[in-house]
């Protein structure tokens, strides 16, 4: 009789280890003879580095080591582009022609978090004292901070080696012909974005020796290892094969790690030096050293018919990508693919642009690009929605995208298109009334100033990687036993980042074989003895893995059937084809498989304080197959919470590129009394054909809509509206016109 394990909440595969603290995060690791590496980060916006002098750092007792750009051999790096020195410094440093056929300014610090030497002592102690008598000459260079200027001729050139422009990204969008003369009703707006902070309770640390097999080794947190580990051994001017990459426990990643962030400079000391060497940076130096969420600047015009159907939109949407690429490029394709919202328009006009800066560098977050987007098309729903005098459920339904519906690039999205079943789970759990009148409610008994309001939004997203990278995940499988399966071992390379990535790939796996979980080992996140997973992000993993150990268990048991013992088979799942889009046009196929969501919300809203309180949350979810239902509902849950810091508490603030609130004690998350008082989940299952047992993705999915329902719900209760957040209480009076 076959096991089912899909549908299951299974307990967490790493749960116990986590609960009791025997799981090993990156900063608890060590060795025997380990010493400790800390860092000297630029602390400036702009500046060349005329000279460099260490040797009152090497003369300190205890230090062993400090290195500068003369010591990497390839001194450039970058997720997308090549554009990031590893070590910014003023000698002639040897660099590989980047993949635009470019050389690396390692002499030019571009923002506060760039890194100019490492030292390493016995002590972290001793280093850290060490990198204070560094000695580094600085000449100045014209900065610029917001992207808009950026854009301007005659303003400072971040990357002058690529091309006389900031301007780093543009993707066009042109479908049908924008004609306003056919709307009854036009609404423009102005709406911008915050940048956000990932936050994780497990800043960037890490391990790196040489393994007994001569391997350049590195142990900490990432999202895709063999990418790392591609990295690293890039710049180190190594072969792959003498690099390894191993992931230990990761204390939440959020986009945040897909980044380099101290792997190369570990793997550099470890490499020089024969000796293992492990550094922690502090929350300040998380903060300013790794990459945030997108700031926007949004302006949109958008009309509809009379009885309320969309007609067309125009949408120009600036994102600054901060002093190096990392992800904007992706980040921002994929706001101008969900930029019109998951409805049905016509026609459609859509500029979206990335622009280097002097601010700390736009990086993956989850939602990839999509929140910014979605909060502008939300709002102008629910503003055509008023000035119609429609129901903004009712008019989200009227132009949701159907089966056969051309998005914005000019195709039709992968079926099954669920956009409008989530919308009508959302309302019918929240008990949404489309004939109740819209307008502050004030509860009998609480002060006049307390106003209540709810709001509405929905969300859309793709599910892998897009633009024609051809998606890919590999997995193994090992089927031991004599005349019944004893047990299965299960390779793969994915992530856990926090999210349960491994528990529902021993539940895939035990499923593809037909054995209880109990019975399935895992050995994963170790580049030496797995192929590459792909990143864990744009809420692919679930999907991907699945398909991969799916077609691995396969195999290996047909196989075990054949009486082969063990039975070990692998496979490389291959998704769908995408295609790039139009340079002129966006015209494409951009994603093979979406995934919807919709949320309703109720807040409250004290007019004398500000102070705004979410009373209640319901998210509707397709995911295709809920694979391990309660993981899928913790997930839910934690998106909501980390989208409501995002649309009303966290407010990170810089100044001339430093980052002010660098700390948790100034840049603020949301706690156990912030949370909303309730989040319920509505898990939707319509299968998806090309999932693995029907699923689709689910990370990213509940954060998209959240910032725009809460702003909709402020409005509803208070008259305003807010175009830009957080809604902190200084923002709501100052909306209420009482500062």
């Amino acid at each position: 009789m076959t096991t089912k394990s899909i549908g299951q909440s299974s307990p967490r595969v790493d749960a116990r280890g986590k609960a009791t603290g025997a799981a090993q995060y990156s900063g608890d690791l060590s060795m025997p003879g380990m010493l400790h590496m800390k860092m000297l980060f630029a602390e400036r916006a702009h500046a060349r580095v005329t000279a460099l002098d260490v040797r009152k750092a090497e003369a300190l007792a205890g230090v062993t080591a400090v290195f500068t750009s003369k010591d990497v051999p390839v001194n450039e790096y970058g997720l997308q582009w090549q554009d990031q020195p590893v070590f910014c410094g003023p000698a002639p440093v040897p660099a590989a022609k980047s993949g635009e056929g470019q050389r690396v300014r390692a002499d030019i610090v571009r923002f506060e978090g760039d890194q100019i030497a490492a030292v390493v002592a016995e002590t972290e102690e001793i280093a850290a004292q060490a990198v204070k008598l560094i000695e580094v000459e600085y000449e100045d260079l014209p900065a610029v901070f917001d992207a808009r200027q950026a854009m301007q001729p005659g303003a400072p050139q971040l990357h002058p080696e690529r091309g006389d422009s900031n301007v780093c990204v543009h993707y066009k969008i042109r479908k049908g012909e924008v004609d306003f003369s056919q709307a009854d009703v036009i609404v423009e707006g102005e709406y911008q974005t915050p940048y956000q902070e990932h936050a994780y309770l497990q800043p960037e640390a890490g391990l790196a020796y040489i393994d007994e097999e001569g391997r350049v080794t590195v142990a900490a947190a990432g999202q895709w290892a063999h990418e790392d580990a591609e990295a690293i051994a890039h710049s180190l001017g190594l072969p792959e094969e003498r690099v390894r990459v191993i992931y230990p426990a990761i204390g939440g990643a959020f986009g945040g790690r897909e980044d380099i962030s101290v792997q190369i400079a570990l793997a550099l000391a470890a490499w020089k030096l024969n000796k293992p060497v492990r550094i922690i940076w502090t929350r300040r130096e998380s903060i300013i050293g790794h990459g945030k969420r997108h700031p926007t600047f949004t302006k949109a015009k958008w009309g509809a018919t009379k009885d309320g159907k969309l007609v067309a939109a125009e949408i120009e949407m600036v994102g600054d990508g901060g002093a190096y690429m990392y992800t904007s490029n992706k980040v921002l394709g994929n706001s101008a693919i969900t930029c019109t919202g998951p409805y049905f328009i016509p026609n459609l006009k859509a500029d979206v642009y990335g622009v280097y800066t002097n601010n700390v560098p736009g990086a993956a977050f989850r939602g990839f690009g999509a929140p910014q987007a979605l909060y502008m098309a939300e709002l102008q729903m629910d503003k055509l929605a008023e000035k119609l005098g429609m129901d903004p459920v009712e008019f989200r339904l009227k132009n949701a995208l159907k089966d056969g519906d051309t998005l914005g690039v000019g195709t039709p999205a992968p079926g099954p298109v669920t956009v409008s079943k989530v919308i009508e789970e959302a309302a019918a759990k929240f008990g949404w009334s489309r004939t109740e009148a819209r307008g502050p409610k004030v509860e009998s008994g609480r002060p006049s100033s307390i106003v209540r309001g709810r709001g509405f939004a929905a969300g859309f997203k793709n599910i892998g990687f897009s633009f024609g990278y051809q998606e890919n995940c590999w997995a193994k499988v090992e089927i031991h036993g004599n005349g019944q399966i004893e047990k299965v071992v299960l390779y793969h390379a994915g992530a856990e980042v926090g999210q349960g990535t491994h528990t529902v790939m021993a539940q895939m796996a035990a499923e593809a074989v037909g054995v209880s979980v109990d019975k399935v080992q895992l050995r994963v996140s170790d580049t030496s003895f797995t192929q590459s997973s792909g990143s864990v992000s744009a809420s692919r993993m679930t999907f991907m893995a699945g398909n991969a150990i799916k077609g691995a268990g396969k195999a290996a048991l047909e196989k075990w059937e054949a009486e082969e013992r063990p039975a070990i088979a692998e496979f490389k799942y291959l998704a769908p084809k995408t295609t790039t889009m139009d340079k002129e046009t966006g015209h494409s196929v951009p994603n093979f498989a979406y995934a919807y969501s919709a949320q309703a919300v109720e807040v409250e809203v004290d007019t004398e304080t500000g102070q705004t309180r979410v009373l209640r949350v319901i998210s509707a979810d397709d995911v295709g197959q809920a694979i391990n239902p309660t993981l899928v509902e913790g997930q839910i849950e934690g998106a909501v919470v980390q989208a409501q810091g995002y649309a009303m508490l966290e407010d990170l603030k810089l100044k001339d590129g430093h980052i002010l609130t660098n700390q948790l004690s100034t840049y603020l998350i949301p706690t156990i009394l912030d949370i909303p008082e309730k989040v319920e989940s509505v898990i939707v299952e319509v299968p998806d054909p090309n999932g693995p047992w029907g699923a689709r993705g689910l990370g990213e999915l509940p954060f998209l809509p959240t910032a725009a329902a809460i702003s909709s719900a402020v409005h509803d209760a208070t008259g305003v509206w807010f175009d830009d957040f957080p809604l902190t209480p200084e923002r709501v009076l100052r909306g209420l016109g009482k500062i």
